[in-house]
């Protein structure tokens, strides 16, 4: 028997899913919607307010969801230290469930021109400064994995895994790819199931008794619609609008389990798979190729991915500061970081030594360095090699 069903003709459905009830019907693949009988009616009508209550609590619960004490401290140290740098501040942040939400409500909550629009957490420290995110982090309430909560147990850090997990797959899809909104990738990947703590908090019985049989993630999205009326990832882009995020990253968490996914949206989708995959979880293959289809990977590339999990942190540094070297001024400055001259750089890049002498000159004066090692030790604190 199911859990509970909450019907899209409920009000209490349409208070938490304005204008989204026809699209989710369709989405779910839900069949047709009976009306209740007569003497049924009112029945019905409490047993579903009941639902939406359930769901109105849990979004409300999500407001004191905590972040991981390590997580918290290590904001703190780092924008306490002497020579800050802003790119260990955002992969610390980036981390994080909680602080990457709590940041990026307050950067889009903002007046400006960035008001709503803030899609990264490097956008977010554009926005905020760094004394702005350490108030922020200071003021969260942690978890310690060692000192459980009655509300939340282990939830934040089983949550966590997967969702760094995933994130990394998608930072290595992105680069296999040649994908390049990789900062908001790591938002979406990160948050990307969000709404299962709404469905942990507000079912008891969630995930255990509804996954009960279900094999992959396809197989497991159809027993929350069947069981719930609802998935957890419309649930999660409701709460993505709830909280001020930008559209672009709500649409993302929403259709990330849609079969027709596209652009970032299947990046999420197949870094979600390869983290199920990567932590001994069943995955559809075919699913997994129409998926790496949808970016531009083949059968190849994809081998290529997979033979590199589990993914570790690739310790690139994060990019905050825009580049002001050119697209060819960088390629150069790559070769000379590998410790090649100037012939070989100019037969590498079909240039003169002359033109390659000129970009090089271009870059000293861009980046204020004296010389060779200074240049590529700046664009390598900076991200930018």
């Amino acid at each position: 028997m199911p859990i509970g069903v909450l019907e899209p003709h409920d009000a209490a459905f349409t208070d938490l899913f304005p204008e989204r009830i026809s699209t989710m019907t369709q989405a779910a693949s839900l069949p047709p919607l009976r009306a209740a009988e007569p003497d049924n009616a009112a029945a019905s009508r409490r047993h579903n307010e009941g639902h939406g209550r359930r769901l109105t609590a849990a979004f409300e619960a999500l407001e004191n969801f905590p972040a991981l004490a390590e997580s918290r401290d290590r904001v703190l140290r780092l924008v306490g230290e002497d020579r800050m740098n802003m790119g260990d501040v955002v992969a610390a942040v980036e981390g994080d469930v909680a602080l990457v939400i709590a940041v990026l409500r307050v950067a889009n909550q903002q007046d400006g021109r960035q008001r709503g629009r803030v899609e990264s957490i490097v956008q977010a420290t554009d926005v905020l400064s760094p004394e702005a995110v350490q108030s922020i982090a200071a003021r969260s309430r942690t978890f310690d994995f060692f000192e459980r909560s009655s509300v939340w147990d282990a939830a934040p850090e089983r949550f966590r895994l997967h969702g760094v997990a995933t994130q990394r797959a998608g930072e290595r899809l992105a680069i296999e790819a040649g994908y390049e909104d990789r900062d908001r990738l790591m938002v979406t990947t990160l948050l990307h199931d969000i709404g299962k703590l709404v469905l942990m908090h507000a079912y008891p019985g969630y995930p255990q008794q509804v996954h009960q049989g279900a094999r992959t993630p396809e197989e497991r999205i159809h027993r929350e619609r069947r069981e719930l009326g609802v998935d957890h990832a419309l649930v999660g882009g409701v709460l993505a609008r709830r909280w001020g995020l930008p559209k672009s990253i709500a649409s993302v968490i929403e259709r990330h389990h849609a079969e027709d996914a596209s652009d970032e949206t299947a990046f999420v989708r197949l870094a979600d798979m390869l983290a199920h995959y990567a932590q001994g979880g069943a995955v559809s293959p075919t699913e997994m190729l129409r998926c790496a289809r949808a970016i531009g990977l083949g059968p190849e590339e994809l081998r290529s991915v997979m033979y590199d999990l589990p993914f570790p942190q690739t310790g690139r540094t994060r990019q905050v500061d825009p580049c002001p070297l050119s697209g060819r001024e960088v390629d150069v400055l790559k070769r000379l970081a590998e410790g090649k001259v100037y012939k070989q750089i100019a037969h590498e890049l079909e240039l003169s030594t002359s033109t390659v002498r000129t970009h090089l000159h271009n870059i000293y004066g861009k980046l204020g360095a004296v010389d060779r090692a200074q240049a590529v030790l700046m664009a390598t604190e900076r991200g930018w090699l």
